[in-house]
């Protein structure tokens, strides 16, 4: 096989099937390729069991400052319009209440003057501020067994979208397929790419790939795959493992407890299964993993790769998880994972959300969860919350934690926008109607 492309994907998760769906639907982009190692799209961090099914709006998330918030609404508009448009049936995602929950005096007080003075009920038209029996008439077990006495407030709102991401994954590839010119090459591993002077070689297991321009959106590989061919040297990851734990039918929708101060983790949360609404789950816990995929430990050489044994990575570990905050919760989270000492010392998480719950209630998800590589820039000795992206010469490479996947059509937006800049405008992309077929197809207060 030796093929040539105006543009090839490196990658089939929701970010890569993303890419794909907009370049191939809304640009005149001749080839496109989409490559992943996997025999399936979506195989890894994507799948359902294998993240938090949210799709972050920002408006419960309490770590996300009113900035940051606004960059990821736009996202995940885009997304639920998406959704709303190709999935009336909600085979891919389904939609509750969602809420953070504020409980005591100085959780309330931290949510009111997050609502009111923080510009967050501006922002946010259907996010409302709700007490203790508005919480009990939408959730029973978040209010029963507490203090009659104790100050309870939530932020809640009905855009609780809970999503299967390996199968919206799919819908974007499906939809993609549908025009001329696309191939999608699932079971193909690349090997190598060297940038050359007019183009770039792609090694795959199955043979050479050329292409104008390539996008290499691999999840925690793509650091990797970057420094090999010279991008990113100042950065290395911090793989975090997510898993949860498994109770029967506690919740009707998603219930988010208040973020720890300097934490880039999600707060914990409860939830009901995307697919099963008698499943809930609890998490995500967040232990430190030296792998950049869950549960395979042929990738422990890819991180030593990343990692590099350098002397700048290891001194920003070590400043990292000095931490006073993030130093003891690396190590509680650590326990978690310890067969039924594990789930002991879970059980006051899981209380948080629902106070009766009890320890025979809760079960380990076996096979549930997967690595977050969270940014390390080794230059500042700092972890960095949320994505990275390296711009090269007709080269992108995205890193995408969460919330990637909510804003994956954001991301998929600025792309195109700079793929087709690569490409010397020879093309164009037609934002208006990728923005018809998404965020003008989201539900708004009015409607």
């Amino acid at each position: 096989m030796s093929e040539e492309y105006d543009l090839v994907i490196v990658g089939g998760g929701i970010s890569g099937a993303s890419l794909l769906y907009t370049a191939a639907k809304f640009t005149d982009i001749e080839r496109i390729a989409l490559v992943e190692k996997e025999e399936e799209i979506a195989a890894i961090n994507s799948h359902h069991t294998n993240n938090s099914q949210t799709l972050h709006f920002g408006d419960i998330e309490t770590n996300y400052t009113l900035e940051k918030a606004e960059d990821v609404k736009e996202g995940a508009e885009l997304l639920a319009g998406y959704l709303e448009n190709v999935d009336p049936d909600r085979e891919m995602h389904s939609k509750r209440s969602k809420m953070v929950l504020g409980v005591g005096d100085e959780e309330v007080r931290s949510l009111e003057k997050r609502y009111h003075d923080d510009g967050f009920g501006d922002l946010y038209p259907k996010l409302r501020p709700i007490g203790r029996d508005e919480i009990e008439d939408l959730e029973p077990k978040v209010v029963e067994g507490r203090d009659p006495n104790t100050d309870m407030l939530a932020l809640q709102t009905p855009d609780g979208y809970v999503v299967d991401y390996g199968m919206t994954s799919q819908s974007f590839v499906d939809e993609a397929r549908e025009e001329d010119g696309v191939d999608v090459l699932t079971g193909t591993k690349v090997t190598d790419i060297t940038e050359q002077t007019d183009d770039f070689r792609i090694e795959t297991d199955a043979g050479l790939l050329y292409a104008d321009t390539t996008v290499v959106a691999a999840g925690s590989h793509s650091l990797q795959i970057a420094q090999e061919m010279g991008y990113g040297e100042h950065l290395s990851l911090l793989p975090v493992a997510g898993s949860f734990f498994l109770a029967d039918d506690f919740l009707n929708g998603k219930v988010y407890t208040l973020q720890m101060k300097k934490l880039p983790f999600a707060a914990v949360h409860g939830d009901a299964d995307v697919h099963d609404g008698s499943i809930t789950r609890f998490g995500p816990t967040a232990k430190v993993v030296p792998t950049l995929e869950r549960g395979r430990i042929s990738t422990v050489s890819d991180f030593f790769d990343v990692f590099g044994l350098r002397p700048a990575a290891a001194l920003s570990y070590a400043n990292i998880l000095a931490d006073r905050i993030l130093l003891p919760y690396v190590l509680r989270n650590l326990v978690y994972d310890v067969p039924e000492v594990g789930k002991r010392a879970f059980l006051p998480e899981v209380q948080k959300v629902v106070p009766t719950a009890e320890l025979e209630d809760i079960d380990r998800a076996k096979g549930y969860g997967g690595v977050r590589p969270q940014i390390v820039d080794t230059e500042r000795k700092s972890l960095d919350m949320g994505e990275a992206k390296l711009t090269g010469d007709d080269v992108i490479f995205n890193i995408t934690p969460s919330p990637g996947a909510s804003t994956c059509l954001k991301n998929a937006m600025r792309d195109t926008h700079q793929v087709i800049d690569f490409l010397d405008e020879e093309y164009a992309f037609d934002e208006e109607a990728f923005r018809e077929e998404t965020i003008g197809q989201f539900p708004r207060l009015e409607d």
